[in-house]
């Protein structure tokens, strides 16, 4: 259980990973930036690990654990903590993040090798990892929804890494674009959630009481999930906002 309470590291190397290449890569050179960029994600990895055997080693009604890091906002009685929130689903995603992340950054040091920018490079793919993993392990909407448009804007970054060249330029504009149109459903759904529960902690809607006692016979329970699926539909490129995966390939 001990071990749960460093789930911070998870999100703190990919950050480090992401100040050091972006404040001191030029200077660093490529190799080191390189290392860096790929130790960061490393580590997350293993950390990821280490927090899903840890989950495994609890009794299953116990293996959901949030760790507050800090209250991010307060306004009269309403607190918006930003903690992590570990499950099995969430812990595993994780490690699914991390885990693939470590090869594209492995493949991307001779990919990217003679590129001017290559510092730039990892610098995004460090944020990208980082952003994912706010999305994955936040305990609430607001602070996934932080990690949500994180991921947004560095696919504008890396789909249009190459902005010199028109097609990628265009492609980068096209994706930042569309995926607007889902994370406007997004954020309409997730102010519906907490005009209706007061609340944006995945605990307090999430709980089937609670969810049975707000949102019995009014007919808005699939509203909420039917805006929320607008954004997974534009950020996963599924019919009709997958016009921006094409060319961004």
């Amino acid at each position: 259980m001990a071990m749960l309470n460093y789930a911070w590291l998870l999100l703190c190397f990919p950050l480090l990973g992401v100040l050091a290449n972006g404040f001191f890569g030029r200077r660093m050179g490529k190799r080191a930036v390189g290392w860096v960029a790929c130790l960061a994600v490393g580590l997350a990895f293993a950390v990821s690990l280490v927090l899903l055997a840890g989950l495994a080693g609890l009794p299953p009604e116990e293996r959901r654990v949030e760790v507050p890091i800090y209250t991010w906002m307060t306004v009269g009685g309403f607190q918006i903590p930003f903690a992590l929130l570990l499950d099995p689903l969430s812990v595993l995603m994780a490690a699914v993040v991390t885990g693939v992340s470590l090869i594209i950054h492995v493949y991307s040091i001779g990919y990217m090798a003679e590129d001017a920018r290559y510092a730039r490079f990892f610098t995004y793919l460090n944020l990208f990892v980082l952003m994912m993993l706010i999305l994955v392990v936040a305990n609430n909407y607001l602070v996934m929804y932080v990690g949500w448009e994180g991921v947004g804007l560095c696919s504008y970054l890396l789909i249009g890494f190459w902005f010199e060249r028109k097609a990628a330029a265009d492609a980068g504009k096209k994706a930042f674009i569309v995926n607007r149109v889902g994370d406007f459903g997004f954020a309409l759904g997730i102010m519906l959630i907490f005009s209706l529960f007061g609340t944006l902690q995945f605990s307090g809607v999430l709980d089937p009481e609670v969810a049975r006692t707000v949102l019995g016979g009014t007919g808005l329970a699939g509203w909420v999930t039917l805006l929320l699926f607008m954004g997974a539909t534009g950020k996963s490129a599924q019919i009709p906002l997958y016009v921006w995966l094409p060319d961004a390939m």
